[in-house]
């Protein structure tokens, strides 16, 4: 993959000035072997007194934010560029003798046990055990299917069977809600997936980013551009943590950009803070993000 630009602007609006409280920012990706971070920009206005950056309980670096100054628009712009690798998963034996990846049933090793097993309780209720069902569809009855398949499987399922409908508001549905509706958010799909992964014993968690969408060519068109993006990972001995786009039946990290990674959805808003002022005085919130591939340096183009 090129290299990838994002350029992420929010803007809250007020018909009157307002004072604003902290605001906590995730808009830097994760440094990894798959996406290194060659530049990152962030233009915040007003101005914030103070801006600091610290890592969370996950390793996700968050930006926070002060102010003093009232304004009737506060705008957070952001830009980036990175090297991006995608990765595709381990689906058969390397020449160094790499196993498989694990087939049901299936349980994690004893040492894994105490790091992976928040990523694995359940957190929707599921009291007809509907979506634990749903998720025992993919075993097919066979002992010996591999968990990156079945995974895969469920992946493609959300995405031919369900309808995908965008929202900005915050909060996601819950897997009951998104199984009975049909449809959801990026971050509804990523949830009903996760618990069905845990309702597999599966440690599952919620990646928040951004997706490249091509939009010509042969390359396929992605679901989920113009604004931030959701998915999750799967931890899978033999293949590690492993990501699936159940918007657009993604199987490994082929478009996506890792932003933040959280047990729960809630830990990783993008963009979350406190104003003062009257509740009339709101008018709303415009977000863009835009992702482009970089041009090529003429000077390349001519010696290719």
């Amino acid at each position: 993959m090129p290299i990838l630009t994002v350029r992420h602007v929010t803007r809250y609006r007020y018909s009157n000035p307002v004072s604003f409280g902290e605001h906590r920012i995730l808009f830097r990706p994760l440094e990894s072997y798959d996406q290194h971070l060659i530049d990152s920009r962030l233009i915040i206005t007003p101005r914030p007194v103070e801006l600091r950056f610290v890592h969370d309980v996950f390793g996700n670096c968050v930006g926070l934010a002060r102010f003093e100054t009232e304004a009737s628009t506060l705008t957070f712009d952001s830009f980036i560029k990175l090297d991006h690798t995608p990765a595709a998963p381990a689906l058969r034996p390397s020449d160094d003798g790499d196993a498989l990846p694990p087939s049901f049933p299936f349980v994690y090793d004893a040492e894994d046990m105490p790091d992976l097993l928040r990523s694995i309780e359940r957190q929707h209720p599921d009291p007809e055990q509907a979506v634990a069902g749903w998720a025992r569809r993919f075993l097919g009855g066979a002992s010996s299917a591999t968990v990156l398949d079945v995974l895969a499987a469920m992946t493609r399922a959300i995405h031919s069977e369900f309808t995908y409908s965008a929202r900005l508001q915050v909060g996601v549905q819950t897997p009951l809600e998104t199984l009975s509706l049909g449809s959801g958010s990026c971050r509804d799909f990523a949830m009903l997936m996760m618990e069905a992964a845990r309702a597999l014993g599966l440690a599952a968690q919620f990646v928040s980013g951004y997706i490249y969408s091509p939009g010509r060519g042969a390359a396929p068109r992605r679901v989920g551009g113009g604004h931030t993006h959701a998915w999750l990972r799967v931890y899978i001995p033999s293949c590690g943590w492993t990501e699936f786009d159940p918007t657009n039946g993604i199987v490994g990290n082929q478009d996506l950009i890792r932003v933040a990674v959280a047990r729960d959805p809630r830990q990783a808003i993008p963009l979350s803070g406190t104003w003062a002022g009257e509740p009339e005085d709101y008018l709303g919130m415009d977000v863009s993000v835009n992702v482009e591939v970089e041009a090529e340096p003429d000077i390349i183009k001519r010696v290719a």
